[in-house]
């Protein structure tokens, strides 16, 4: 099924099942933590595998709350993401793996940049389908596109947050993978792949559904913004080396 040793597979599968753990808590993660190190491992599974294993945590993030979707704010993201897949599609199609390891670097240190310095964004029609544009491209391109949307959420209510932000993040993967197929771009390997650690993306979002309520919110939000941190410093580090 795959050419990586099989430590390598473990490495994924660990971290692959703290991003959905992160994800259950906190509402988005699996890409934050997953994509650079996946990257790291092996360039040719960005972002193919973590975008099926985001499908499959926010599908089941969806199924546990979706009573309390905002279903108004996303009918203006999720339109915005259409156009943004296409060119989210055309950047892999385009780029070298090394560009887009730079790229979804950038993208989580981005993150980060605005997680630690809050940025007040008011939730209109405009702000919902800018962030949707371009969580389509970045999605898409590195597998990240929780940032944009998970920037007008901030203020939210937790759980109307993760609601939310589950409807856009499943039907933007979809979306996503249908232009990575139409674009050539939906490997085989990495599909395969997520199958074989989805079992472990199932146990990251129970156990993190369960233990939610018991989680110190403040020191569990630097812990996570550290990894990503490091994680996407490591990957710079070898896409410039």
């Amino acid at each position: 099924m795959t050419d990586l040793a099989w430590q390598a597979v473990v490495l994924v599968g660990l971290v692959t099942m703290l991003g959905a753990y992160v994800q259950a808590v906190v509402g988005l993660g699996l890409g934050l933590l997953g994509a650079p190190v996946i990257a790291l491992v092996e360039p040719s599974l960005v972002p193919v595998l973590t975008l099926w294993l985001a499908l499959l945590i926010s599908g089941l993030n969806l199924l546990g709350e979706h009573e309390h979707v905002d279903w108004r704010s996303t009918a203006w993201s999720l339109p915005a993401r259409v156009p943004g897949t296409v060119i989210g599609a055309w950047l892999v199609a385009t780029f070298t793996e090394q560009q887009i390891g730079v790229a979804l670097a950038v993208m989580v240190l981005l993150a980060v940049a605005l997680s630690v310095h809050t940025v007040d964004v008011p939730v209109t029609p405009v702000t919902l389908a800018t962030a949707g544009l371009l969580a389509g491209a970045t999605g898409t391109a590195t597998s990240i596109g929780g940032p944009p949307i998970a920037l007008l959420y901030q203020r939210t209510e937790p759980r109307v947050a993760r609601a939310t932000m589950s409807v856009f993040f499943f039907v933007g993967v979809i979306l996503s993978l249908v232009g990575l197929a139409v674009s050539g771009s939906l490997g085989r390997e990495p599909s395969l792949l997520a199958l074989a650690l989805a079992p472990g993306v199932v146990v990251g979002y129970v156990v993190g559904r369960r233990t939610r309520g018991m989680v110190d919110q403040g020191v569990f939000r630097w812990a996570v913004l550290v990894v990503c941190t490091l994680s996407a410093l490591a990957l710079l580090a070898r896409s410039f080396g």
